[in-house]
């Protein structure tokens, strides 16, 4: 008895999966990032501190041309959070990923490419930094996707190649000042609408 009921669900799958967002156009996607950027250092040592993981959101535009192998560059607005200690760190930034693409099986794809990232606003402990080393900067993701007719998931990570300090002064007892890596490293899973 299960098996008559199985086996069509499983055929009427593949066969959505066979026509998964085959065609190019553009589209709008969002969703979380699980994050945590570098190590911080305090002025008075140089002892590091290693950041909890926190989660973040997504939201953002995608053009995609291609339906086996497919080229997607996407611009996406990126509000990123990590935990030091008592201490937060929030980052907002611009990432602008050009992602090359397979449909590997059915509805399953891989990709992968370069991720541009412009960071627009950075904030320690609730005191605004403006002194970031780049706030340009280039990093790597890469992941797997299901898409279904007009409607995709996905999964990525995301890391920086270089490291991006930011420099500030907590307190007035050093000349030093504080510094923390800015460079992210997160996992982001998407959902994305083509239209």
């Amino acid at each position: 008895m299960n098996r008559l009921i199985l086996t069509p669900l499983l055929t009427m799958l593949f066969v959505t999966g066979i026509n998964a967002q085959t065609s190019s156009g553009f589209g709008f996607k969002g969703g979380l990032n699980y994050n945590a950027n570098g190590k911080y250092f305090e002025s008075i040592s140089e002892n590091a501190k290693n950041p909890d993981r926190n989660i973040g959101y997504h939201l953002g535009i995608f053009g995609k041309i291609g339906s086996k192998v497919y080229f997607k560059p996407e611009l996406v607005y990126t509000s990123t959070k990590s935990d030091y200690d008592n201490d937060t760190f929030k980052m907002e930034k611009i990432d602008a990923p050009l992602l090359v693409g397979v449909k590997v099986l059915g509805p399953v794809s891989v990709f992968g490419g370069p991720a541009f990232q412009y960071i627009l606003d950075t904030e320690y402990d609730g005191i605004s930094i403006n002194d970031i080393e780049n706030d340009f900067t280039l990093g790597l993701n890469f992941g797997i996707g299901l898409n279904f007719k007009r409607m995709g998931l996905d999964l990525r990570y995301e890391r920086g190649f270089s490291d991006n300090e930011a420099k500030f002064f907590l307190n007035n007892i050093s000349s030093n000042p504080d510094r923390l890596d800015t460079r992210p490293d997160q996992l982001i899973l998407s959902l994305s609408f083509i239209l």
